[in-house]
C-alpha cells in the first residue's frame, strides 16, 4: 500500500464533502445572542465572501500526509500526538481530524485531513508543519486540500494562457495632489464616519465620504497616511483612495480589540483578549502581523496576558499597547517586545528572533526606539537596595554592542523621551532625597550623533519642582517643561545649541493655567494647553520670538492635535463630556477659523502625510523665498476673500429682501383688518396713536392692614 493518496480516492473524498456541504441550510446560521455587541453593521458583507467560502469550500482543510501507518489499537496514540502538534496553530473544528483507515487491513492508510475555523489558520499549518520531521521515517507532507482539485484540473496538454489586459489599480496618494493644498481628517460621530477636507479658506469643511456603521469601535489611519483602518467583529479592514475609499484588504481576527501599524505600513499586528474558561486563569491574548498588501499571517504570538503584561503602563487587561515597538526607522526592519528579564527583538526578513536569541538584561522594565536608528534606550532600576544603581543603557541593533551607559542612583522612577530625528535623547529621572521621605527631578540629556554620545545633566533652578509635562520640538533642538505646583505651573524653554553646543535655557514663562504641550509638526510655534481641570485654555506661542501670539478657550477640551503641515490645528470635545460635543479648527496663530458641533463625538484624526522627497537644502531654499512662492497662492487668498464677500454680501442682501417681505405682508394685513379695529374703537376711524388724548388716572388701593399692640413699662415712682 502506498503512503501517497491517489487521485481516485481524492475524488471520492471531494465528492462526499461536497454532498455533505450542500445539504447544510446556511439560512439556519445565527449569531449567538449579544454577538454583535449591541451595534447593527451594515457592513456585515466586510467578510461574507470568507463566510461563503468558507461554508461552501474546504480552505480550512489541510491533508498531511506520510504519517505512520498503525493498527487500531494505536490509532488514538497517533490521533493524540497529530492532535497535539496541531491544535498549537488554530482552532481545530469538533470532529476535524480524520485519519482514513484501510478496510482491508485495519490499518490507518498514511495520511489524515485536518479542519480549522478559518483557511487563515489552515495556510499557516501547512507553512509551518510541511516537512516537519515525526521521526527519521516520517517527515511530514502537508497541502492544502484544495490544491487537490485544483491539480485535478490542469490539462494534459499545455495550452497558450490568456493575456488579461493591465487593469491599473486607484492611486492611493491621488488626494497629496489637491490643487488646494488642503489636508483630510476623519471624524465619528454617533454611528456616523466622515472624512472630509479642512477647507479653511471657505471656513468650513468639505466633504469627501461619509457612510454610517463603518467601524465597530474605531478607526486609524496608517503612519503615512496610505490606508484607513476600521475594527469589525471578524477582524480589521483597510481602505484607500482619493474620494472613494474602497476596500483594499481584510484581516482575519475574531473579536480583535486593537491595532497597529508598523512605521512603514508594511506591517498590521492585531490583538485579541479572551475570557478564560476557569476564571483562576489570566487573559489568553492573540496577536497577528500581517503584511499589508497581501493580507497574509506574517507571524502569531500567543499565550496569557501575564506573558505580554511585562514593562510599561496602560493597556488592555494588564496589557501595554503597543505590545511591539518598532525600530530602524521607516524600513520596518525590527520589532521588539519586553519580557521577564529580557528584551526581544525580531526581524522582519524570517519573522525570527536576531540570533535565534532575546537580549538579556537582568529587571528590565523599560525600553524605547529612536525613531530614525537600530538604537534601543533600555532602562533598569536599582537592585539589592540601592547596592546596585539604576542605568540607561543604549544597544545598537543587530550587533546587540553597548553604545553608551550612564549609571544612577537613587532612583525612583524614569521616563525616556526621543527627539523625532533620533538627535537627542531625554531622560526624566525621579530621585529621592537623602532622607527617602520625597522626591527631585532631574534629566539626562544624550547628544545621540556626537562622538561617544556626551551626557549632561540639567536640574531645574528649583529642584522641588513636580515635573508635569515635557516635549521636543519637532525636527528641532529645542524643548519644553512645564513645572511647578498647580493652578498656575511654569513653563520653561530650552535649547541643545546653547554656548559650547549645550545645553541652556532661553525663557521662563511665570505662573501659566497649562498642563500640556503641543508642538508644531513644523516646530517654531507651541500650544500651551490647558485641559481637564483648567477647562480648556489654550495660549499659541512663538518660541522663535518668545512671545505670545493669542489666548483663547475651547471650553471642556480633551483633544488637541495639530494637521500635519502646521498650518492648522483642531480641538475637540469628544464624548467624555455630555455637552458641547463638536471640535474647532484654528489657525497656527490662534484664529478661530470653523467651529463643528456633533452629538456623541467621539473621534478626531488629521490624515498623515508622508515624507517630503525635497531635500533639506531644498526645503531651506524654499524657506529663504517664501515671498516668491507665496504669490500665487495671496492671489488664490485674495480671489477667496473676495468670493467670501461676495457671499456675505448675497447673504445680507437676501435677509433684507426677506425683511421687507414680512413687513409689507403685516402692512397688507395691517390694511385689511382696518374695519375691524374701527368697529372696536366705536368707530373712531384713525390708527395714529398722537390723535388721541391720555389721561393719567390715580388709583389707590389698599394692600395690607396690620395692628400692632404697643406695650409700655413707666417703672416705679
Amino acid at each position: 500500500m502506498s503512503d501517497v493518496i491517489s487521485m481516485q480516492e481524492i475524488e471520492a473524498i471531494s465528492s462526499r464533502l461536497q454532498i455533505e456541504c450542500s445539504q447544510i441550510d446556511l439560512s439556519s446560521i445565527r449569531l449567538p445572542p449579544g454577538e454583535d455587541f449591541g451595534i447593527i453593521s451594515d457592513d456585515d458583507d466586510l467578510y461574507q465572501e470568507d463566510v461563503l467560502e468558507f461554508d461552501a469550500g474546504f480552505g480550512n482543510i489541510i491533508v498531511v500526509d506520510n504519517l505512520p501507518m498503525v493498527p487500531r489499537e494505536k490509532f488514538e496514540k497517533l490521533e493524540g500526538v497529530i492532535r497535539k502538534i496541531y491544535s498549537q496553530i488554530g482552532t481545530i473544528k469538533e470532529d476535524g481530524l480524520w485519519m482514513p483507515v484501510d478496510p482491508d487491513t485495519q490499518k490507518t492508510q498514511g495520511y489524515c485531513f485536518i479542519e480549522y475555523n478559518t483557511p487563515q489558520e489552515a495556510e499557516l499549518a501547512r507553512e509551518k508543519t510541511n516537512a516537519y520531521k515525526l521521526d527519521r521515517s516520517h517527515i511530514f507532507a502537508v497541502n492544502m486540500f484544495e490544491d487537490f482539485d485544483r491539480f485535478m484540473k490542469v490539462p494534459d496538454e499545455w495550452a497558450l494562457p490568456e493575456t488579461k489586459p493591465y487593469n491599473p489599480g486607484e492611486n492611493l496618494e491621488q488626494w497629496l495632489t489637491d490643487e488646494k493644498a488642503r489636508d483630510q481628517f476623519v471624524i465619528r460621530a454617533g454611528s456616523d464616519t466622515e472624512v472630509l477636507w479642512n477647507d479653511a479658506r471657505h471656513l468650513k469643511p468639505d466633504p469627501v465620504y461619509k457612510r454610517p456603521f463603518w467601524t465597530e469601535s474605531f478607526v486609524q489611519w496608517s503612519p503615512l497616511g496610505t490606508y484607513l483602518a476600521t475594527v469589525h467583529r471578524q477582524g480589521a479592514a483597510v481602505w484607500g483612495g482619493a474620494t472613494t475609499f474602497n476596500r483594499l484588504m481584510r484581516y482575519a481576527h475574531p473579536q480583535v480589540k486593537l491595532i497597529d501599524f508598523s512605521p512603514g505600513e508594511k506591517f498590521l499586528v492585531t490583538y485579541s483578549s479572551h475570557e478564560p474558561s476557569n476564571p483562576r486563569d489570566t487573559h489568553r491574548v492573540v496577536l497577528n502581523i500581517f503584511d499589508v498588501r497581501t493580507g497574509k499571517v506574517m507571524r502569531d504570538f500567543k499565550g496569557s496576558s501575564d506573558e505580554f503584561a511585562t514593562g510599561g503602563t496602560g493597556g488592555v487587561t494588564g496589557v501595554s499597547w503597543p505590545i511591539f515597538r518598532w525600530g530602524g526607522g521607516k524600513d520596518d526592519r525590527y520589532f521588539a517586545r519586553i519580557g521577564k528579564n529580557v528584551i526581544s527583538v525580531y526581524e522582519t526578513e524570517t519573522f525570527t528572533l536576531i540570533d535565534k536569541r532575546s537580549l538579556k538584561v537582568e529587571n528590565v522594565v523599560d525600553f524605547s526606539w529612536s525613531p530614525t536608528d537600530p538604537i534601543l534606550a533600555l532602562f533598569v532600576p536599582e537592585l539589592g537596595g540601592g547596592n546596585q544603581p539604576a542605568r540607561v543603557s543604549l544597544v545598537q541593533i543587530p550587533s546587540k554592542e553597548e553604545l553608551r551607559q550612564k549609571n544612577l542612583f537613587s532612583v525612583s522612577d524614569c521616563k525616556m523621551y526621543w527627539q523625532s530625528n533620533g538627535d537627542y535623547l531625554a531622560v526624566k529621572v525621579d530621585r529621592y532625597t537623602k532622607t527617602k521621605k520625597s522626591t527631585y527631578t532631574g534629566f539626562e540629556l544624550f547628544w545621540i550623533k556626537e562622538r561617544d554620545i556626551p551626557i549632561e545633566v540639567l536640574e531645574l533652578e528649583n529642584k522641588n519642582d513636580k515635573i508635569i509635562a515635557f516635549a521636543w520640538e519637532p525636527k528641532g533642538h529645542r524643548f519644553a517643561v512645564i513645572h511647578g505646583d498647580s493652578p498656575r505651573p511654569d513653563i520653561s524653554f530650552y535649547s541643545m545649541r546653547g554656548a559650547h553646543n549645550r545645553v541652556s535655557k532661553l525663557m521662563t514663562l511665570k505662573g501659566k493655567q497649562a498642563n500640556a504641550l503641543f508642538w508644531s509638526p513644523a516646530g517654531r510655534f507651541i500650544i500651551l494647553a490647558g485641559l481637564k481641570g483648567f477647562n480648556g485654555q489654550l495660549e499659541f506661542y512663538n518660541v522663535d520670538e518668545l512671545e505670545t501670539m493669542a489666548t483663547a478657550e475651547h471650553f471642556m477640551a480633551t483633544d488637541i492635535e495639530w494637521d500635519p503641515t502646521g498650518r492648522y490645528v483642531a480641538t475637540a470635545v469628544t464624548s467624555v463630556h455630555e455637552m458641547e460635543n463638536g471640535f474647532n479648527i484654528w489657525s497656527f496663530n490662534g484664529k478661530l477659523l470653523y467651529r463643528i458641533l456633533k452629538d456623541h463625538f467621539f473621534q478626531f484624526l488629521w490624515r498623515p502625510r508622508p515624507p517630503s522627497f525635497l531635500s533639506a537644502e531644498k526645503e531651506e531654499e524654499i524657506a529663504k523665498n517664501l515671498k516668491k512662492y507665496s504669490k500665487k497662492y495671496e492671489a488664490e487668498d485674495q480671489d477667496v476673500s473676495m468670493l467670501l464677500s461676495e457671499q456675505d454680501r448675497e447673504k445680507r442682501k437676501m435677509l433684507k429682501d426677506e425683511w421687507d417681505r414680512w413687513v409689507n405682508e403685516w402692512k397688507q394685513l395691517h390694511e385689511e383688518e382696518q374695519l375691524t379695529r374701527q368697529k372696536l374703537r366705536d368707530g373712531e376711524a384713525s390708527d395714529e396713536e398722537e390723535e388721541y388724548e391720555a389721561k393719567e388716572i390715580e388709583v389707590e388701593e389698599l394692600l395690607d392692614v396690620t395692628e400692632v399692640v404697643l406695650s409700655f413699662d413707666y417703672g416705679e415712682d
